[in-house]
């Protein structure tokens, strides 16, 4: 299978020039020009996580990237995640049957349980519901990609009867599983014929390679084929290593600690981020040191895509849209040539 490259963001709430929060409104439109320079710029894949919190502006993936496939021509679009037990899967599968109208084929969607909890109280849900409201919709999602009529029934909605979801695909719409690191996951998305997407946020990469493993050994003894695995860290890109991790940091620290007051992180320190660059799943440098490190993750893990979180806090949109720049035009075409792939 080829190599796909591609770019994901939440939407972090950015500054102006005078470090002021920028309104939720300005930084989904600078979200959609973003999306156009990766598609411009030969990327392979734009994707939307889900949030309900302050810091990040998107909480509506799929309705931006409606918006997006309408101002693109090549690039997928994908949820980066969905968070499918807080929300309707008929409903997921319509908006995503809708955007891979739109895009002409080009929608995907990502299913996962997310990291963060805000949408379990938002939308009604008891939090101590949360492995049963995802296995539940997970069935139901994982019907509707195969049928157009099924039937259902559970704890936490009505029954479904020979019930017919509209508008059906021209053609199937790819479907991923964010796995964070169970094996639990990773086996689900195997048995499910679904790719599996790696979120990996720290520590040494290659250490998520036995869940790659897993993923192909479950598929191998279902004799199922083979479908691709991807892997997702966050990331930023300069003209030199040491400008990379300068314009990086700031944001980057911001965004962590406002995640680690709810959480019990400690402050993230200068030396304790140099380490996570040098040593674990940050890919922060010039074009050539993240062509490197992104060369030896796909090598380690066998993955046939890579994806890089290019926003982290408030860095700017300008500053976002060089990264997006580097990253398409610079560092795509080192990774190829490292791994002696053709475009």
């Amino acid at each position: 299978m080829s190599l796909e490259f591609g770019i994901d963001t939440f939407g972090d709430v950015t500054w102006d020039a005078q470090g002021r929060d920028l309104s939720h409104g300005q930084v989904i439109r600078n979200v959609i020009e973003e999306a156009k320079l990766a598609d411009a710029v030969g990327l392979d894949i734009f994707g939307l996580g889900e949030h309900h919190r302050d810091d990040f502006a998107v909480s509506a993936p799929d309705t931006i990237l409606a918006a997006i496939a309408a101002v693109t021509s090549k690039i997928k679009l994908t949820s980066a995640v969905t968070v499918l037990s807080s929300d309707d899967p008929i409903r997921v599968f319509q908006r995503f049957s809708t955007i891979q109208a739109i895009s002409n084929g080009r929608a995907e969607v990502t299913l996962g349980r997310g990291s963060f909890t805000e949408s379990f109280p938002l939308f009604g849900y008891d939090l101590s519901d949360y492995e049963m409201l995802f296995e539940e919709k997970f069935e139901i999602f994982s019907k509707l990609t195969s049928a157009e009529k099924i039937s259902w029934s559970g704890r936490h909605r009505t029954p479904l009867k020979s019930q017919a979801v509209y508008p059906r695909p021209e053609k199937p719409i790819p479907v991923w599983v964010g796995v964070g690191g169970t094996p639990e996951s990773v086996v689900r998305a195997a048995t499910n014929n679904m790719s599996m997407s790696l979120a990996i946020i720290g520590g040494p990469p290659a250490r998520f390679a036995p869940y790659a493993g897993l993923y192909r050994d479950v598929r191998e003894k279902m004799d199922a084929g083979t479908l691709p695995i991807g892997c997702h860290s966050p990331g930023h890109i300069a003209a030199t290593d040491q400008e990379a991790r300068d314009r990086f940091f700031d944001g980057y620290r911001v965004m962590h600690q406002r995640i680690g007051r709810t959480r019990g992180w400690p402050p993230l320190t200068r030396d304790a981020f140099e380490h996570e660059v040098e040593n674990g799943a940050l890919y922060v440098g010039s074009p050539d040191t993240v062509a490197r490190k992104i060369a030896a993750t796909v090598q380690a893990l066998d993955v046939q895509r890579f994806d890089l979180k290019y926003s982290a806090g408030p860095v700017s949109h300008e500053v976002l849209m060089d990264n997006i720049r580097l990253y398409g035009e610079e560092v795509v075409p080192r990774v190829r040539a490292i791994l002696g792939l053709t475009t």
